[in-house]
């Protein structure tokens, strides 16, 4: 993975607009790879699921916490990709009460697909979802990868370590030390 270009991709998301009026003031907005990973160095997580137990308690909560630290480090954003829908997304992020980290709804799947990274979860009633990883990506190129051990369809563990924001922290600290 490391060299290698992230895939270009068109995320349907939905964005805040007051002059759409209503009560569900949204719209739709395309936003692509380009937009997300051009001319930035980013931490990029994916996960399962939103609202799932790992994802809500720990990864998500524990990057949006030490987003000063991932900046100090030289990191300009940090994103969470999932495959799930931007209504679901926004909800996501919504009640987790973010602030920093930026979420990308994968709804059909494609960026995580191109990515290597689709597995199924039928197993849990969860249908085609991402593997848990992260990368470094400078400038849309994998700069440092970090994938979940035992990546398979229909695991029956979801093993969370290697992906998580203290361990990539780690692995920045020790590059810049070296």
């Amino acid at each position: 993975m490391i060299g290698r270009k992230v895939p270009d991709v068109t995320f349907r998301t939905r964005v805040r607009d007051e002059a759409v009026g209503g009560p569900n003031p949204f719209r739709w907005q395309d936003v692509t790879s380009d937009d997300y990973f051009a001319g930035k160095r980013v931490v990029l997580f994916s996960l399962p699921g939103a609202f799932t137990p790992t994802c809500s308690t720990y990864q998500l909560p524990d990057f949006e916490k030490l987003y000063s630290e991932f900046q100090a480090e030289g990191i300009n954003e940090i994103y969470c990709i999932s495959v799930n829908d931007a209504f679901v997304m926004n909800a996501w992020g919504k009640q987790q009460g973010l602030e920093n980290v930026k979420l990308i709804p994968d709804g059909s799947g494609e960026f995580t697909r191109k990515m290597g990274m689709l597995v199924r979860k039928d197993n849990l009633g969860f249908g085609l979802r991402s593997w848990r990883y992260a990368a470094v990506i400078n400038n849309g190129i994998v700069e440092q990868w970090f994938e979940e051990e035992g990546f398979s369809d229909n695991c029956d563990s979801d093993p969370y370590g290697v992906s998580s924001p203290q361990n990539i922290l780690e692995k920045l600290r020790e590059k810049i030390a070296a």
